[in-house]
């Protein structure tokens, strides 16, 4: 009846591709993001990424990063570093300069990308990156 949140987190696909966290216009962060969930990047971003789910760069968003890894991540905004994803977008007003590795790939009219484009049939992301856990409170119990 009771399972935990990484659980049932698994069994929906759904929860794959929504956005959960968001880092908004005007903020700059440096550092790791990882997880499961999704991601919407509209500031600046300076690290890695390595995530279960969706990333998306808003149109003002910028992200600089050596290596993106997620099931979807979706271009508005611009890209400098790599990305290995099972599907990649990239929208009329993204711009990408790196190396793309993915199963499905899409551009719209306007897009940019300089690097190289390989299409796999099958896509390994590696295990489920590990998320930041609290500890339960003395005497509390997990369900």
């Amino acid at each position: 009846m009771f399972r935990r949140a990484q659980d049932r987190d698994a069994d929906n696909p759904e929860t794959l591709e929504r956005v959960d966290s968001v880092l908004g216009a005007g903020i700059s962060w440096r550092g790791e993001i990882g997880g499961s969930g999704g991601v919407r990047i509209d500031g600046a971003f300076e690290g890695q990424i390595n995530i279960r789910g969706l990333v998306v760069i808003g149109d003002q968003g910028r992200v600089t990063c050596e290596h993106i890894r997620a099931v979807t991540v979706v271009v508005a905004g611009s890209v400098k570093g790599n990305i290995t994803a099972q599907k990649v977008e990239i929208a009329s007003t993204g711009r990408v300069w790196g190396d793309v590795v993915t199963t499905a790939f899409s551009t719209q009219e306007g897009a940019f990308l300089r690097g190289e484009i390989r299409m796999e049939e099958k896509l390994d992301l590696g295990p489920t990156p590990p998320m930041e856990t609290e500890e339960p409170a003395e005497g509390a119990e997990e369900v």
